[in-house]
């Protein structure tokens, strides 16, 4: 049986740690290189760093804060943000990225995933999506959750998996920072779809969020930032309280 992982995020804006709500309201949450550290001490299974607005201001990720984080830490690590080429992806991964997360780049050009997973293998490709429920559907959003697209967030999943993606990071803004649990309706419906793994994201403000989230729906793997980066739930408490509750997890 496939252990279910934890799995702490790092948005960055400005090299520094920060975290929204609802992906608006931006506020300062610590150094990076700092936390990432915390993570891999405190028993972290994974690390994704997004450079939150790469995408936006038109520029690549961080390429030096990315190596400096991979010297610091020795658990597989995602980074995304600002990514449009299979050189961008030779970049980060000479820099330390284990993967590389995609996402507006993506929509926008659908081949840009087969190029990724030809080249370093499927493995590394993670496709994220900011969806939305509006109007009755969940739709696919870009741009760091600024602009709408056509798509349906369960259409574009399986057509990521027949693309070659690796792995789906699925991150509901309306849940986004609220702390009211993840969106088990739409996490069910992707991880039904698709036979690759989903990492669920937003909206964890308990550990029984991360209980529900994966006896409820097929999500392999549960993503927060704000409950990890303030303490609020301490790693090592989430896990043993999991395992309690007969969740495979790695302690």
């Amino acid at each position: 049986m496939l252990k279910k992982r934890i799995i702490p995020c790092l948005d960055i804006k400005d090299g520094r740690t920060v975290k929204g709500i609802n992906f608006v309201d931006i506020k300062d949450a610590g150094d990076p290189i700092e936390l990432a550290k915390q993570y891999v001490e405190q028993g972290a299974d994974e690390l994704v760093f997004l450079d939150i607005t790469a995408t936006v201001e038109n520029r690549k990720t961080l390429v030096d804060l990315v190596q400096q984080i991979a010297k610091e830490i020795n658990i597989p690590f995602t980074v995304g943000g600002g990514i449009n080429s299979v050189e961008d992806v030779s970049n980060l991964i000479k820099a330390g990225a284990d993967k590389v997360s995609v996402n507006s780049s993506a929509v926008k050009r659908p081949e840009l995933i087969t190029e990724i997973a030809q080249e370093f293998g499927s493995q590394c490709m993670v496709v994220a999506i900011d969806t939305k429920f509006e109007n009755d559907e969940w739709k696919v959003f870009v741009h760091g959750g600024r602009t709408p697209t056509p798509l349906k967030t369960v259409d574009w999943a399986k057509q990521i998996e027949k693309l070659g993606g690796g792995e789906i990071l699925l991150t509901s803004m309306n849940n986004d920072g609220t702390k009211n649990g993840f969106a088990l309706d739409i996490t069910k419906q992707v991880s039904d779809a698709v036979n690759i793994p989903v990492i669920a994201s937003g909206g964890a403000g308990s550990k029984k969020h991360f209980k529900d989230v994966f006896e409820k729906t097929g999500a392999t793997g549960g993503l927060a930032a704000s409950i990890f980066h303030y303490g609020e739930i301490p790693i090592p408490e989430l896990k043993k309280y999991l395992n309690e509750q007969k969740i495979a997890i790695r302690i």
